[in-house]
């Protein structure tokens, strides 16, 4: 099962250098879940694991969010895990918040990721402000909604596994 991690720059970075994602527990990320699959409506595979990575990059913006230190960049992780090994929370299945969330039992090689995907440094301003907007938007206020979907405006882009170094150098 592919999975998507948020992280920020400076949480890849820690990944790097130790090696694993979710060394200090369960580790959140986004997959094609059938509370996913009944929201987006689709049954192309591709375009449902794709809606899972911008919900991983909300999640991701959220992270920002709660550090402001951090590179205004967002950054998923897509790796692969055991079928078992991605769990759903079924209470919250349809709630639009918790949309393809999953929590993966103990830490994953970073080794084991296919690609990393993150935002271009010309994204910056607009992921700053919508990083600066998301409690207003989550408040309701849809001029702050306008500014968060903004940054989804810039599609994340793709990185080897390998790359990895030379992206947390850049900015980690």
């Amino acid at each position: 099962m592919r999975v998507y991690v948020p992280l920020t720059l400076p949480g890849l970075a820690e990944a790097h250098k130790t090696g694993e994602l979710g060394s200090s527990g369960p580790l959140a990320a986004y997959a094609v879940t059938p509370g996913l699959r009944e929201w987006y409506v689709s049954e192309d595979i591709e375009e449902l694991e794709y809606a899972a990575l911008g919900r991983a990059a909300l999640a991701s913006l959220r992270l920002l969010a709660a550090d402001p230190a951090a590179p205004r960049r967002r950054v998923v992780v897509a790796v692969d895990v055991p079928d078992g090994a991605a769990t759903a929370d079924p209470d919250r299945a349809l709630d639009p918040a918790a949309l393809g969330e999953v929590r993966v039992g103990g830490p994953v090689r970073l080794a084991k990721a296919a690609a990393v995907h993150a935002d271009a440094d010309d994204a910056e301003a607009d992921v700053t402000a919508a990083a600066e907007a998301l409690p207003a938007a989550d408040a309701g206020d849809d001029d702050a909604q306008f500014v968060v979907d903004g940054a989804e405006d810039h599609e994340l882009l793709w990185f080897a596994p390998q790359e990895v170094a030379g992206l947390v150098g850049s900015g980690g």
